[in-house]
């Protein structure tokens, strides 16, 4: 099975990547709707989910490419290698992304998607390759708790111990420790991709690793499906009774967060699997394959992209400035459409719609980058 190329993984990965440009590319950040916005503070939006997702994915994929290696004894160093070379590569393009087109390393943000999917990635990984399932299970269960008790018990100055609030927590305060100057533009105060958050979304990796072991056993599909559905669900209402005392809250990656959101991708994967691998369902799929099998290059580029629409500008004739981004968003949408939120709905669709065909260009020349 390890050798076998899942299909609905591949589906759930480019739906997951083609959600992400969707919710970062709308035609006019003030007229955004609400499920594609992140949630103001605790609580979660259809947007809270994507990220996690892709940090389970992951996790499943850590499974499907190493345990052969793990299973037939190779030497480790080999593989570390691999590791490191994968996670130096994710996090140098999240440092390109967050200084491009102009390098200002003074004051230049560190942390960010790319950065954390790196991170992530390269600690669980190594856990993946020293320790069982059991012991997979036990590093999971332990960042959770451990950062649950860090946020809880830790003091911090003027604030005191076990806040929740928005720049007032013990994350925020280690984010503004180490990285004072380089968090995001739009908190300054702190990040989050921040440094402690990324604990617990080391353990949401983990948590699509044991997934990806329930892929492995040797049994039917159905079985599986159900597995994974079935534990999927468990985690969520787990995570859902854990959030009166730990609140659901993505931008602190909160424990109660990643095992609710890892809940989620254990039963969405279990239903994209029992219907596309073991039902053989095909039907529009391939959309979301071309996004999957070519994911984190479709991110990079739609992020230069996106990135050039704001920083070509020019002066119009009435002396004022507008950007690329602007005047085609005003040409090709909001001078025909109304709705300022229907067009800027509009115009992210179409920049995902323009993104696929790039891939899809990709996928007719059988060019896949691996990282």
């Amino acid at each position: 099975m390890a050798k076998e190329r899942l299909l609905s993984l591949d589906v759930f990965r480019g739906g997951t990547i083609a959600a992400m440009i969707l919710v970062n590319d709308p035609g006019d950040w003030g007229h955004v709707y609400a499920p594609l916005l992140h949630s103001a503070w605790n609580g979660w939006t259809f947007t809270d989910i994507i990220f996690p997702f892709f940090l389970f994915i992951v996790g499943v994929a850590v499974v499907l490419s190493l345990s052969g290696k793990k299973e037939r004894g190779e030497a480790h160093g080999p593989v570390y290698k691999k590791i490191i070379r994968r996670t130096l590569i994710l996090f140098a393009l999240g440092l390109f992304l967050n200084g491009f087109p102009t390098y200002h390393f003074s004051t230049m943000r560190i942390p960010g998607v790319l950065q954390r999917i790196a991170l992530a990635y390269f600690f669980a990984a190594i856990i993946f390759m020293n320790t069982s399932w059991k012991g997979q299970l036990y590093w999971a269960v332990g960042l959770m708790l451990g950062y649950w008790a860090m946020m809880g018990w830790i003091p911090v100055p003027g604030v005191g111990a076990g806040s929740y609030a928005k720049g007032a927590n013990f994350s925020a305060y280690i984010d503004r420790l180490v990285l004072e100057g380089h968090m995001w533009r739009e908190t300054k105060t702190w990040d989050p991709e921040g440094i402690i958050s990324t604990l617990p979304s080391i353990a949401t990796v983990l948590m699509g690793i044991l997934a990806g072991h329930f892929l492995r056993l040797k049994t039917n599909g159905e079985t599986k499906a159900a597995w994974l559905m079935s534990s999927g669900a468990i985690a969520m209402v787990i995570g859902s009774f854990w959030s009166y005392w730990l609140p659901i809250n993505k931008s602190i990656w909160t424990s109660s967060y990643a095992l609710f959101m890892s809940g989620l991708g254990a039963l969405t994967l279990g239903v994209l699997y029992f219907l596309i691998d073991v039902r053989g369902w095909r039907r529009g799929t391939k959309p979301f394959i071309v996004y999957g099998m070519n994911a984190i290059t479709v991110f990079v580029l739609s992020g230069i992209i996106g990135r050039l629409l704001y920083k070509i500008k020019w002066h119009t004739a009435d002396g004022a400035v507008t950007t690329l981004k602007g005047w085609g968003y005003h040409l090709f949408f909001t001078s025909w459409i109304s709705s300022p939120y229907d067009a800027s709905l509009a115009y992210a669709l179409t920049f995902v719609f323009v993104s696929y065909w790039v891939m899809y260009w990709f996928y007719k020349k059988n060019i896949f980058i691996k990282i």
